[in-house]
């Protein structure tokens, strides 16, 4: 961007904070990250994702498919009247109490809902240029509301103005009913439109399906159906709100005579709201307020409506009559895990390591577990140690394990980085480099990580997405050995020795979730100077809240990542986790860039990660995730800062554990 992003989170492709957000209408990207049972949630709900490619343009939803993801659409977009991020707009829309529904509320929620499906779009395909004409659009549309909001609080006010501002305010004053006059269609619609380029709603798990739909697609119908239909279902919600309050705002008037009171109130929040908004501070006061309610709500309504099966799975009962059918008189074991659909082809790969080319024929006869992971991904880091146990115990068993690296950054499309990766990882099973995401396609992914289990007949039978659950995983691995011979199967699970990055989280102590540091999706970011994107710029820390980051020194924030321009700079972070991770990367010809951690402004001591020091010194020598923290006490939130003593590094994500 050439232009300064003031408040990132609205940037609409980017709106996860610590909750649920998914991908697909006919394929999403998406890390997950939620731990515990989730074979049988389509969308986990602690997650942070990122869209990175479009599938080709045959990539399409069936309508029955599409109706569904439009009834969850919609009920997302009702939702939010429950959730925090609705506050700031309440006052835009709440001044507009007490006007005829029809020529004044409406048109101003039609005119909100459009603008904010527009912008959607636009941001979710568009790239920077669509962030920038956004901002451009959020400072008029600031302008406008203050108008309004000083209208609602003084007729008079407009005549202290300079003579354009004068007729422009008259004209609104007249126009919106602010002073004695009618309010018009046209004008409640123009409100509307200011309303929705100021609208950031909390992206729950259902707008988070909506969004990154709308990356991978592109701007087709059926994206902006879904963008409409979120915003109708807040519109609605809203419009009844507007409708009760109306009558309350009637009756008030009509039995206590302070009309002008309540007005001159209305105006002072709209004040208020615009203030709070240009300032950037709805950003910091909604980051402390959890909206987890609404999320839940959220995940019931995707856990009950939206089904995915891959294409060619049967129903329930179909899948059932074809276990019974296929049983196998000399092996009476039949798992009672369903069939989920047919194998997909591994067709696609750019390449294969650890193996030649597999296909899903070669596979017939074996159980095979296909695992989507990328390597710089924490949550597909703390599953390695499961997967490559099973791979290795049940090898002998028919077990073949296939790991499908498909990359979520750049860097990760190189195979050599990736051939490190599997070293470092001592991954010995075969793994194929999904560069093109054919193999995802494919399966109708939507996760990393991401597990499926194929049966010795090609279909498959099971899948989990996300960490944890490894036993049950481990026990369906079982079963369907069983059922096709082995008698060795059933055993106790594997209990594998997971050291540094590879450990399990510490769940009870996670405040903090994936912050990302390239524009797209940066949020949270606290530096005054604000992002400017592709471009240097000089930046300053100011003391950061939970979960806000900042930069010092000069750096290019680019779409992906934050690169230092000069040595010197650094990154701090008010987190509370016990591990905090950061991936990094050495900047042109991969020349170590060193580096310094202090924790509260301290060497870190005993809370140092594994690839730093007690002094906290370390060296970026690859583009990888970095553990820079494990605090070895009790957990609480604390200060980090790190500095790099060479120019070039590239900073991605901190992750938390």
């Amino acid at each position: 961007m050439a232009a300064a992003v003031s408040s990132p989170p609205r940037q609409f492709v980017s709106l996860c904070i610590a909750a649920a957000l998914p991908r697909h209408f006919g394929t999403f990207f998406r890390k997950a990250g939620h731990i515990g049972d989730t074979s049988h949630r389509p969308y986990p709900r602690r997650c942070w994702f990122r869209p990175h490619r479009r599938p080709e343009p045959d990539q399409s939803v069936s309508k029955e498919t599409m109706m569904t993801l439009l009834i969850i659409a919609y009920l997302g977009g009702a939702l939010t009247i429950l959730s925090p991020c609705i506050l700031p707009i309440l006052p835009f829309v709440f001044a507009r109490a007490g006007q005829p529904f029809v020529r004044s509320t409406l048109p101003m929620l039609a005119g909100m809902a459009a603008t904010f499906a527009m912008v959607a779009t636009l941001a979710a395909v568009g790239g920077s240029w669509a962030i920038r004409a956004n901002e451009y659009g959020r400072l008029a549309a600031i302008v406008l509301l203050a108008l309004f909001g000083a209208s609602l609080l003084s007729p008079r006010f407009a005549s202290t103005l300079a003579r354009p501002i004068v007729d422009l305010g008259n004209n609104l004053i007249n126009a919106t009913g602010g002073g004695r006059g009618t309010t018009t269609v046209k004008s409640a619609l123009l409100l509307g439109v200011a309303t929705g380029l100021l609208w950031a709603p909390c992206a729950g798990p259902i707008l988070g399906l909506v969004l990154t739909g709308a990356a991978l697609q592109g701007a087709n119908l059926q994206t902006t159906f879904l963008l409409i239909a979120y915003a109708a279902g807040a519109a609605s919600s809203l419009a009844v709100a507007l409708l009760v309050g109306g009558q309350i705002f009637t009756a008030m008037k009509r039995s206590l005579g302070i009309g002008d009171r309540i007005r001159q109130g209305l105006g002072a929040a709209v004040l208020a709201g615009v203030a709070v908004i240009a300032l950037g501070l709805d950003t910091s006061l909604l980051a402390r307020l959890s909206y987890a309610s609404t999320a839940s709500l959220e995940q019931a309504v995707l856990d009950r409506l939206h089904a995915k099966p891959l294409s060619g799975a049967s129903s329930e009962l179909a899948s059932n009559e074809v276990m019974i059918a296929a049983a196998d008189a000399k092996n009476p074991f039949r798992s009672d895990l369903p069939v989920e659909g047919h194998a997909p082809s591994l067709a696609g790969a750019v390449e294969w390591l650890n193996s030649e080319p597999l296909t899903t024929e070669q596979l017939r006869g074996k159980v095979v577990l296909v695992d989507f992971w990328t390597y710089s991904c924490i949550n597909c880091i703390r599953t390695i140690p499961y997967v490559r146990a099973w791979a290795e115990k049940y090898a002998d068993q028919g077990l073949v394990v296939i790991g499908v690296h498909a990359p979520e950054f750049a860097f990760e499309k190189k195979v050599d980085n990736v051939r490190k990766a599997i070293g470092d990882f001592q991954i010995g099973y075969p793994v194929a480099i999904d560069n093109d995401y054919s193999i995802w396609r494919a399966f109708q992914n939507s996760y990393w990580p991401a597990a499926y289990l194929i049966d010795a007949k090609g279909q498959i039978r099971y899948h989990h997405f996300g960490e944890g659950n490894y036993n049950r995983t481990e026990k369906a691995i079982q079963d369907l050995l069983r059922e096709a011979g082995s008698e060795m199967a059933a055993s106790a699970p594997v209990v594998p020795d997971a050291k540094g990055v590879e450990a399990g989280p510490d769940l009870g102590n996670i405040r903090s979730g994936e912050t990302y540091l390239g524009y797209e999706q940066a949020a949270n970011f606290t530096s005054p100077e604000g992002l400017k994107a592709d471009a240097a710029r000089n930046y300053s820390i100011a003391e950061p809240d939970l979960n806000g980051w900042g930069l010092s020194g000069t750096w290019i924030v680019g779409r992906d990542q934050a690169t230092l321009d000069q040595p010197g700079g650094g990154i701090t972070y008010r987190f509370s986790a016990r591990d905090l991770h950061l991936v990094l990367g050495p900047g042109a010809g991969d020349k170590p860039i060193r580096f310094q951690v202090k924790i509260d402004g301290k060497a870190p001591g005993p809370d140092h990660g594994s690839d730093i020091d007690a002094d906290g010194n370390g060296t970026v020598t690859a583009t990888r995730l970095y553990q820079l923290v494990r605090q070895s006490g009790t957990v609480v939130a604390r200060n980090f800062e790190i500095r790099f003593l060479d120019p070039g590094v590239q900073a991605y994500a901190f992750t938390f554990g």
